[in-house]
């Protein structure tokens, strides 16, 4: 499954608020450290600030903040909150026409691969990400990074290729040929 752009680029901003809890970030400076369209971010604060979890402040000397502490935000809840289509296959939507529905362990298999996935995110803070993210307090903001637990290392170093290879077909053992031995 592959999450959207709306729901990275919101969980990016989250990050950065985590570790800014003190003052204001602004669209502009996170369009800036990003590379991500300022127009693009305007639409991911509007409904970061409809869902409660940003406060926004209009005005000259304006911008974002978290409106509670890192900790409270479950990454679950963001993903569930922000994504608006979990229908891996049609009969997981609401226009389901495939005859194979009811009687198809594919629709099986990927409904508890996704409760999985979203166990997994349920068991992490955005506190506990931005805590294994050394990458957001050097991310070059003027804003003062405010909050910050010991940091710890990331758990795996995930670069285009590494999240290639952790997507891609398992590989096979190797098969010993008969009668030859190592």
């Amino acid at each position: 499954m592959r999450l959207t752009l709306f729901t990275d680029y919101s969980l990016r901003v989250l990050l950065v608020l985590a570790t800014r809890t003190e003052s204001l970030v602004t669209i502009a400076d996170l369009s800036k450290a990003f590379d991500i369209s300022y127009a693009h971010l305007m639409k991911v604060t509007h409904m970061l600030g409809k869902s409660g979890w940003v406060e926004t402040v209009r005005g000259r000397n304006g911008g974002m903040r978290l409106s509670m502490h890192p900790s409270k935000l479950k990454l679950g809840s963001i993903v569930r909150h922000l994504e608006t289509d979990f229908a891996l296959v049609e009969c997981f939507g609401e226009d389901n026409r495939c005859v194979l529905t009811g009687g198809c362990e594919l629709a099986a298999v990927l409904a508890r691969a996704m409760q999985a996935f979203l166990d997994e995110l349920d068991r992490y803070s955005l506190a506990d990400i931005a805590n294994g993210s050394p990458a957001l307090m050097v991310l070059p903001l003027w804003q003062e990074v405010t909050w910050q637990r010991r940091m710890t290392r990331p758990s795996i170093e995930v670069v285009p290729a590494v999240a290639q290879a952790l997507l891609s077909e398992p590989v096979p053992p190797k098969r010993r040929e008969a009668g030859r031995s190592e």
